[in-house]
């Protein structure tokens, strides 16, 4: 019987390449001996490759059953490789078109969390096209501080940063700016950083949420930088050392944030914990976003999550494909 083609398809013109490269490196490792792992680069002009040779789009169907996205970021999440493989007709794993397109969009992810009645942080929205000045007097005037400032659109905290004077805010846009022409300023909310993967149709379950994780950064951090996601430098307690109520209440935000975004197989939501709920006895969740494509390298937190449950890698992997082959 011939193996099934897995084509894992990494890199990418995004400012997440080299952590997608990671996440693709460790899904060739780690398939199972039923599939045939293929390896196609997607370099950062946007040219396929296929064994080291470029192709064009529409020959993927005569050379792979299904791709395994190991994108992140631009062209990735967006919903634009989505969209390229069903209109080649081409299986892929995770999300569809929409449901990316929300998910990468703050602003828009926002709107749908805010129907669904989740907690998020107050925010504002800065376009690089504005005067600056009278941005960051908007801004003073209507969130209090501290604040997060970040890219509207992007992932693995790139582009981010904690602003805890009034001098701060327009270096932090100018460093959002970078990479993307629209920034997203949040109220600082203080406490606890955890996330929860959702896993599909898994024990008995449409939507199975792994085991919450707790984050907590090195202390010359401020918080889970695009640096300490992948050096190893941070904490990573999973199970969370949280009341029992509490994880309920951020498994019960996953899996609704996922079903609200319209998300497919898997999904990670970060969230955080305010530290109000000690003294309030109620539990303060603000929800940060959902990720339709997790990191999958050695360091990420969806396997750890796994693993914690006794799902390996290799296993995570093949329910992963096997949910894309018969959607």
């Amino acid at each position: 019987m011939s193996k099934i083609r897995v084509g894992v398809l990494r890199g990418g013109p995004s400012s997440e390449h080299e952590v997608s490269l990671k996440t693709g490196e460790n899904i060739l490792n780690s398939l199972p001996e039923k599939y045939l792992g293929i390896d196609l680069f997607l370099d950062k002009n946007n040219q396929w490759h296929f064994g080291g040779t470029p192709i064009n789009p529409h020959q993927l169907k005569d050379l792979v059953d299904v791709v395994f996205l190991a994108l992140h970021g631009k062209f990735g999440e967006d919903g634009e490789v989505q969209n390229l493989l069903e209109t080649h007709r081409v299986p892929y794993t995770g999300s569809g078109v929409i449901a990316s397109r929300v998910a990468m969009n703050k602003i828009l992810s926002r709107e749908f969390f805010k129907m669904a009645n989740l907690k998020i942080p107050q925010a504002t929205v800065v376009k690089n096209s504005e005067p600056l000045d009278e941005a960051v007097h908007r801004i003073f005037r209507t969130i209090r501080p501290f604040w997060v400032v970040k890219p509207v659109s992007g992932g693995s905290s790139i582009g981010v940063t904690i602003v805890k004077d009034f001098r701060g805010l327009i270096p932090a846009l100018k460093y959002a700016f970078k990479y993307d022409d629209k920034a997203l300023v949040e109220e600082y909310i203080s406490g606890k950083e955890v996330t929860c993967g959702i896993l599909e149709n898994f024990r008995g379950e449409k939507h199975y949420a792994l085991p919450v994780i707790e984050i907590i950064p090195p202390p010359k951090k401020e918080f889970f930088d695009y640096e300490c996601k992948y050096d190893g430098s941070s904490q990573e307690i999973c199970p969370a050392n949280l009341e029992p109520e509490v994880k309920r209440e951020i498994e019960k935000t996953a899996r609704l944030a996922h079903q609200i975004l319209g998300c497919k197989s898997y999904s990670r939501t970060d969230m955080i914990v305010s530290s109000n709920h000690v003294k309030s006895g109620t539990v303060d969740i603000y929800l940060l976003e959902v990720n339709t494509l997790p990191g999958l390298t050695s360091e990420s937190l969806v396997p750890k999550a796994a693993n914690a449950i006794g799902l390996s890698f290799s296993e995570l992997l093949e329910h992963i494909i096997e949910l894309a082959l018969r959607r």
